[in-house]
């Protein structure tokens, strides 16, 4: 670790201009997981490096290796949800988003580790920066390869706060767009109502770059359409000048380790040298009692998804899930109605304060990766985000006295996912000065 692996934008500028083959960057990427995997594993499946250079094809993404979490469908590799359910599955066809990684010239490099249906129960991936930490989850594999250097863009998912903490956790840039923002179809689903199809990469532009590309282009997909971003030739996105932000404090600060805490004072210090104003803000406690109403949702869906694998093999199904189906079915549709009604009313009501803030900083995490592979860490700060479906990004800003990353989150309004990542643009590039 701490090698300058090529981003995003910069390989496809370099193939673009033919100042790089390709086939040498899938080489590349072969070879570095071929000599990380035996200690990282955070690839389930990985595509021959014959069928990587064979995908090759013209494109924005041409000739990019990427990583899927192991819940979207790809038809050319096993999606087995990390379960053994699904060991042996093979999709008849691509999820919409793949299709359209492949349709950009993007190659599938592999399948990366997730939790057992996204939820809680660990894989074996480890922490690029420490393997006796976790990489955080669910989306585990996914931070964990492109913080290794692997791949330059992995995709990844968030119920609670499974992209924005394993991004925290392995030191990388992760990017929930708004609710809605990018397909789901063709994922398998942990709660219809709150998932997120997400990225990871090493840089906002990257990240922007990615979202750009990938996001919902007709209400046939999914219905949210993001207007386009404005990028430059470059495929940069403008930072946002002097940026008003809200530092909100949460019910978990105190789950918050020191060294947490003076991160977030460090980037508030820079933010403010650089010409952005910072408020300390409370929000109404109807917000954070409101997750309560987040978990129902999550029981009373799974119990649904899972409710022919409850009957015919639930014995294959891991506790985490058997639990929150069983909870789920002690819920009524009054009670699952009223749930989400109230998540719809304040996703608006948000918005009255993104009147007088451009994004919300708060932690992503309680601090670094705990040193347990059993635990994806504490999902906590990152669950109102996910509850209101506002967009949603992890900055890494330095590491701890133990080696291990350490982030920021910030949190836009509902569909206005443009104006934080130029509000995370403006960030980063505070954080660097």
């Amino acid at each position: 670790m701490g090698k300058q692996y090529l981003g995003l934008i910069a390989a496809t500028k370099q193939i673009g201009e033919h100042q790089l083959d390709p086939k040498t960057l899938l080489n590349t990427s072969f070879e570095l997981a071929n000599q990380l995997e035996p200690n990282l594993k955070a690839f389930v499946s990985r595509n021959t490096l014959e069928v990587l250079q064979k995908a090759i094809q013209p494109g924005p993404l041409s000739g990019i290796p990427i990583g899927i979490k192991d819940i979207i469908n790809t038809y050319d590799l096993p999606t087995t949800n990390g379960s053994p359910i699904y060991a042996n599955h093979r999709p008849k066809h691509d999820a919409t988003i793949v299709a359209k990684i492949r349709a950009l010239g993007g190659i599938i490099f592999g399948k990366t580790v997730t939790t057992q249906f996204a939820w809680k129960t660990p894989g074996p991936t480890v922490n690029p920066w420490n393997g006796a930490h976790t990489p955080g989850g669910s989306s585990s594999g996914s931070a964990a390869a492109v913080a290794a250097g692997i791949v330059p863009l992995a995709l990844g998912s968030q119920t609670v706060g499974s992209i924005v903490r394993p991004a925290a956790f392995c030191g990388v840039v992760g990017f929930k767009p708004s609710f809605g923002a990018t397909s789901k179809e063709g994922v398998h689903p942990l709660s219809f109502s709150l998932d997120h199809i997400g990225f990871f990469t090493r840089s906002v532009d990257d990240v922007a770059f990615a979202f750009q590309l990938l996001k919902n282009e007709s209400t046939k997909e999914e219905g949210l359409i993001i207007p386009d971003l404005q990028l430059d030739s470059n495929h940069l996105i403008a930072s946002l000048p002097a940026p008003r932000i809200a530092f909100i404090k949460t019910p978990f600060d105190g789950l918050m380790s020191q060294e947490q805490q003076e991160t977030i004072q460090f980037v508030i210090g820079k933010l403010k040298q650089a010409g952005a104003s910072v408020q300390t803000l409370e929000l109404p406690a109807q917000y954070w009692n409101a997750l309560s109403s987040m978990q129902l949702i999550i029981e009373f869906e799974v119990a649904q998804i899972h409710q022919q694998h409850m009957k015919t093999v639930k014995d294959l199904l891991c506790p985490n899930i058997q639990e929150l189906a069983t909870k789920g079915r002690q819920h009524s549709p009054a009670q699952y109605e009223s749930a989400l009604a109230l998540q719809i009313t304040l996703r608006q009501s948000i918005g009255e304060i993104f009147k007088s803030f451009d994004a919300l900083l708060c932690a992503p995490a309680t601090g670094e990766a705990p040193k347990d592979l059993g635990w994806t860490g504490d999902p906590s700060f990152c669950a109102l985000g996910s509850f209101l479906g506002v967009p949603a990004i992890n900055l890494p800003v330095r590491k701890s006295a133990n080696g291990l990353p350490l982030g920021i989150q910030l949190m836009g309004n509902y569909q206005h996912d443009e104006t934080l990542l130029k509000a995370a643009k403006f960030t980063e590039q505070s954080i660097c000065e």
